[in-house]
């Protein structure tokens, strides 16, 4: 699942490709994947683009009179063709939309076997109900402790499901939670209640530095590689069976929320081993 680090990377470097580009041609093969049902893509030929940012794990691509938001969702991701050159199709990944502009088209892919991406025509990104709903961004200059306390303290929750909850803090999902819990030594279902004032700060330190520096990192990769930079940059996630690089014990699996999330017993639990 593409999180803020590299949502963050993609924006910028698709940013820098389009923004004042018009849009010549749209494509949508894939009807499921447009959710504004009175507003097409068709809408969108002949305007230009202004400008491409992240919100949370979204995709804001200003128009001049209205905005494209994308929801990468759990497969989704995308890929450019520049102008001249020919498009490679990806029999794991298809196209289920795209966009034809001055510089080159950009493929709206999916390699999941539902579709999780989401395409929205509206007057604004906080039309879409997921982004007005979104809580303090990690990665935002002005992001503050307050921010941690208020979401963890008094918290009958396990701290995994607080961190991917997209209303207590935007764009963390399952890797990068597994990895800020392990900077901050601390349990992945430890209940939000439970931390004191010392482990908050400490989970607001690994936030801020585990995602800024992944941003940092992931920053002018070729948007192809980026999947491939995140996976090879986890320390435990995705790492089950091998040697924690803090302690050297072994990082094991566990499932969380339908899925395989990953800890160091040594450095978070006390040596418990969870389910």
């Amino acid at each position: 699942m593409p999180e803020s680090p590299e949502v963050q990377a993609l924006a910028e470097w698709l940013d820098e490709q389009v923004t004042g580009c018009r849009i010549r041609e749209v494509d949508l093969i894939e009807f499921r994947a447009v959710k504004t049902r009175t507003r097409s893509l068709a809408t969108l030929v002949g305007e230009r683009i202004e400008g491409v940012r992240r919100v949370g794990k979204y995709l804001d691509v200003r128009l001049e009179r209205e905005h494209l938001v994308v929801s990468l969702g759990r497969h989704g991701w995308v890929q450019w063709v520049a102008q001249g050159e020919p498009v490679v199709v990806d029999a794991q990944a298809p196209a289920l939309a795209s966009l034809t502009v001055d510089a080159g088209t950009i493929l709206f892919t999916d390699a999941g076997t539902w579709v999780s991406l989401g395409l929205w025509v509206v007057d604004e990104p906080t039309n879409v109900s997921g982004v007005a709903k979104l809580g303090p961004d990690p990665l935002d200059p002005g992001f503050a402790q307050e921010a941690v306390d208020a979401a963890v303290a008094g918290r009958r929750k396990q701290l995994k499901a607080i961190l991917q909850e997209q209303e207590s803090f935007a764009g963390i999902g399952n890797a990068y939670s597994d990895e800020i819990l392990h900077r901050a030594r601390l349990s992945p279902v430890v209940h939000g209640d439970r931390l004191s004032a010392r482990q908050r700060a400490d989970l607001f330190t690994a936030m801020r530095d585990v995602l800024r520096d992944a941003a940092a990192a992931r920053r002018g990769i070729p948007i192809d590689k980026l999947t491939q930079a995140k996976t090879d940059a986890m320390r435990v996630h995705g790492r089950g069976g091998t040697a924690c690089p803090v302690c050297a014990g072994i990082v094991r699996d566990f499932r969380f929320g339908g899925t395989s999330a990953q800890y160091c017993p040594t450095c978070q639990t006390g040596g418990e081993l969870l389910e």
